[in-house]
């Protein structure tokens, strides 16, 4: 583990060597958003019987969203003449930091780790949700009543849709008994929760894409409906911040599908001798693909049917599913 190499190495070479590590990841991450934009593209124009990015980067416009950030970088940063500008200007960072804040427990192979801590789950749960304060900041700061309503908006949906997310994952916490995410992965080593928590996989993957705020959850900043929401008086790379947040949480949470439902890096019977850094690529590829599949597939819900959705009918199914599971558990052990 990363970790443990790094605790060997002499006490002034560790800060360094763990600066290192966090930028080395933070470059990953950053690829990644790169061109999972343009795979979303494509695979969006595919769906839709349309051409994706084909001009910059040549035909398959590669280099298409390198120049979108570039261009973001070279708008004008535009400040509200009655914002409140601290807050207006930090907001962004206490959107974005917890995205990848979240990435320091998430086992991405056996031996690629890099907080291997015992409440891993719940440290993912609790800072992820840090991200609403930034999104309420921004709608705040912005002295904007069409960001405020669509600050208003997001925060009651992330909030609405986070509740049924964390109840879906207690089954799997009861089936293990840990929220150590090596010690979950573990416990798939045979059959993965896919097969054993159907229902929980069900209620997490919606609500997952509903805390991404992607389509068809993605009122809180629809153009048509709150005129871009929380971000409206946003330009350029600090707007671009508030995408960034998305599409890491994009990474960090088909991640953690990987490990929760998919057995992470565990291998398939009879293909062991496939790396396991490998299996996770593609179990984690799959559940982008997935996502960016839902995103061309349904339209966008109304306010009322998507707070409705969540309260009535997912976080019911997640109640059920903790009862059933209790009810299984209790039957094997009598057994």
């Amino acid at each position: 583990m990363i970790k443990n190499m790094l605790e060997s190495t002499p006490s002034y070479l560790q800060t360094g060597g763990f600066f290192l590590v966090g930028v080395a990841m933070l470059m990953v991450v950053l690829g990644f958003v790169t061109y999972a934009i343009l795979a979303e593209r494509k695979v969006l124009g595919f769906m839709q019987l349309r051409h994706g990015p084909n001009r910059v980067g040549g035909r398959f416009g590669l280099l298409q969203t390198i120049a979108d950030i570039l261009k973001l970088l070279l708008k004008e940063d535009t400040i509200p003449r009655d914002a409140d500008r601290p807050l207006f200007i930090i907001a962004p960072v206490i959107a974005f930091a917890p995205a990848f804040l979240v990435i320091a427990v998430l086992p991405l192979t056996e031996r690629i780790s890099f907080a291997n801590i015992g409440v891993g789950l719940l440290y993912y749960i609790a800072i992820s949700g840090i991200t609403t304060i930034g999104i309420l900041a921004g709608g705040w700061a912005s002295n904007n009543k069409y960001a405020l309503l669509g600050s208003m908006r997001s925060a009651a949906q992330m909030i609405s849709y986070e509740i049924p997310l964390v109840m879906s994952v207690i089954g799997i916490v009861l089936l293990t008994g840990s929220l150590n995410l090596n010690d979950i992965i573990a416990e798939q080593q045979s059959v993965a929760f896919l097969f054993k928590q159907p229902l929980a996989f069900f209620i997490f993957l919606i609500a997952s894409v509903a805390e991404l705020n992607r389509t068809p959850f993605d009122l809180p900043e629809a153009e048509s409906e709150l005129v871009a929401g929380y971000h409206v008086e946003y330009s350029g790379f600090r707007w671009a911040f508030f995408m960034l947040a998305e599409y890491v949480y994009l990474f960090a949470m088909a991640s953690l599908t990987t490990i929760l439902f998919l057995g992470g890096w565990q291998a398939i019977p009879y293909l062991t001798f496939i790396p396991g850094a490998i299996w996770f690529g593609l179990k984690f590829i799959s559940v982008v693909f997935v996502m960016i599949w839902i995103r061309a597939t349904f339209p966008r819900l109304r306010a009322d049917q998507l707070m409705s959705f969540g309260w009535k009918v997912l976080l019911p199914l997640a109640l059920l599913n903790i009862f059933l599971t209790t009810i299984v558990i209790e039957l094997f052990r009598s057994f």
